[in-house]
């Protein structure tokens, strides 16, 4: 029983010994968390903000004739374009209307 409060106080002057270098820099949590966030921010936040930014200028620049492919799988030609939707032509006869958000891919019409 006497060997536990030397124990105890060989515990806390070990505790209190400053960490130099990388080692005490890496060790702090803050700084961890920092690093983690800057890391989901280059390989998975401004990727998809490119790739978001990319479709809004293709579904923008959408014009009649245009093939397009809806997030549902629906392959069509652009017919009319209006200001929050898009009515495509998807048979002969067959007109159905989506807002733009529902563009999923952008076919460029050939221009011969």
């Amino acid at each position: 029983m006497t060997s536990l409060p030397a124990f105890t106080a060989i515990l806390a002057a070990a505790d209190t010994t400053p960490v130099n270098g990388i080692g005490g820099l890496l060790g702090n949590p803050m700084v961890m968390m920092g690093l983690m966030f800057v890391m989901f921010y280059f390989l998975l936040i401004r990727p998809q903000q490119r790739q978001r930014k990319e479709m809004a200028t293709r579904i923008a620049a959408l014009q009649t004739g245009d093939r397009v492919v809806t997030s549902s799988g629906i392959h069509g030609l652009v017919h009319n374009i209006k200001e929050h939707t898009v009515v495509l032509k998807v048979s002969e006869g067959t007109m159905i209307e989506f807002d733009k958000p529902a563009i999923a891919a952008v076919h460029k019409k050939d221009s011969k």
